[in-house]
């Protein structure tokens, strides 16, 4: 049985194979979870509302603080299980 960390690259390289384009939410779903899963609570100064692409993300990514780093990548990988 492969290991969580393994699951987890193979999530990431099927979310780039996806047959349709997630809606914008839930791609930023996938952002915060990937970035919770491999580098933890964000850490980073939050953007000016001119950045609302940058802000966006800094949000889906802070809305996961707390996660451990394995919860993230499960939940990472059966968000990406329920898109295919």
């Amino acid at each position: 049985m492969p290991d969580l960390q393994t699951e987890f690259e193979s999530a990431v390289a099927d979310s780039k194979l996806l047959a349709q384009r997630p809606d914008n939410p839930t791609l930023l779903k996938i952002y915060g979870l990937y970035k919770q899963a491999t580098e933890g609570d964000n850490t980073a100064k939050k953007p000016s509302f001119s950045d609302v692409v940058g802000r966006a993300k800094w949000e889906a990514w802070t809305a996961r603080k707390g996660l451990s780093g394995d919860q993230a990548r499960q939940a990472y990988i059966e968000l990406i299980e329920s898109l295919k």
